[in-house]
């Protein structure tokens, strides 16, 4: 975990703090003005999502009569807003207050701000369509941010996962999937002890892939290889990758987003490896994470049409529009 970088005395941070207000307004005139509507769900929750790595915070729901129920505060309102899609058909969006325990600096804090949204009908291709028409419409033209500046004025890169290994790891990511010897030695690099192949995509992606993209404009970054689709459909014209895109702009990550899988058994199958994963990790870090499956969203898929979401750091878009350095400095108070 990083040190958490202290915010700057509150009157200094009115102009950040003014100016994240405006795009939050402006944010929310945009996507209402192409047909989504607002929504609000629980925060605490009897799950709070699968991802492996994060770590949740833990509560406990107090009943009239006096039962216990244990719940957490969600990681991402990613499942219930698939609930709402799924029952309505209709396109939704949400600015939600998120935790994810363990996690402070520059770009990260335990509790943030997500804008999400689901549209159905939408495939990945119009999903970074609509993503880069919002980014251009609320920010302006060239963005500087942490030493770096970023022009949005014209067509975002879309660059896929494998063509990025290529250009910057000189290697063969889905020639080599699965196997983390042939990786590291196409990468030039030595395995470190225990690491997996996942491991080693995950360490390549961080130290070489996305220190170069999204810098001079911004990149979509799409195609991820099978094993992190998460919650998004393979590729129908080769499975071998997810239809899955990560968005950067000034040398951060700004966005996560989806082709949404529509299958539960595909999908319970997923959370089955996320969950003994989970579990396998040391008891004092994430393997301490235990919770029900969220049969509610199993049930669901089923009925959910076809569409794509997408979950943005709503924080890291007001430093952008803002010029700032840290999450923190957007933020009305940072006590933690």
């Amino acid at each position: 975990m990083s040190p958490t970088r202290l915010a700057s005395p509150l009157p200094d941070r009115l102009p950040f703090l003014r100016r994240r207000g405006l795009l939050m307004r402006a944010t929310r005139a945009f996507l209402e003005a192409r047909g989504m509507i607002e929504v609000e769900t629980p925060y605490a929750v009897a799950t709070p999502g699968e991802e492996v790595h994060l770590r949740a915070f833990r509560t406990t729901l107090e009943s009239a009569d006096g039962g216990l129920q244990p719940l957490w505060l969600h990681t991402s309102p990613e499942f219930a807003m698939k609930r709402i899609v799924a029952e309505t058909g209709l396109p939704v969006f949400q600015f939600a207050r998120v935790w994810r325990n363990g996690e402070a600096g520059a770009l990260h804090a335990p509790e943030f701000t997500m804008l999400e949204w689901y549209r159905p009908g939408a495939d990945l291709d119009a999903l970074m369509d609509e993503t880069e028409a919002l980014f251009q419409r609320v920010l302006p033209p060239v963005v500087r941010c942490r030493g770096v500046e970023t022009r949005l004025d014209g067509p975002f890169e879309r660059l896929a996962m494998a063509d990025a290994f290529r250009r910057h790891v000189g290697a063969d990511l889905l020639g080599t999937a699965g196997d983390a010897p042939a990786l590291a030695a196409q990468a030039g690099t030595t395995l470190r002890e225990g690491e997996d192949w996942e491991d080693l995509f995950f360490r390549l992606l961080l130290e070489r892939v996305e220190p170069r993209i999204g810098r001079d404009r911004p990149c979509f970054l799409t195609h991820w290889p099978a094993a992190q689709a998460a919650l998004a459909r393979r590729d129908p014209t080769d499975d071998r990758v997810a239809l899955r895109f990560e968005l950067f702009v000034a040398g951060m990550e700004l966005a996560n987003a989806f082709d949404e899988l529509t299958d539960p058994a595909e999908q319970r199958r997923r959370f089955d490896a996320d969950r003994a994963r989970r579990a396998s990790l040391p008891v004092s870090g994430a393997g301490a994470m235990d919770w029900p499956m969220d049969e509610a969203l199993l049930e669901a898929l089923s009925r959910l049409p076809p569409c794509a979401g997408i979950a943005v750091g709503f924080d890291r878009l007001a430093m952008l529009a803002a010029g700032a350095g840290a999450v923190a400095d957007v933020m009305w108070l940072s006590d933690h």
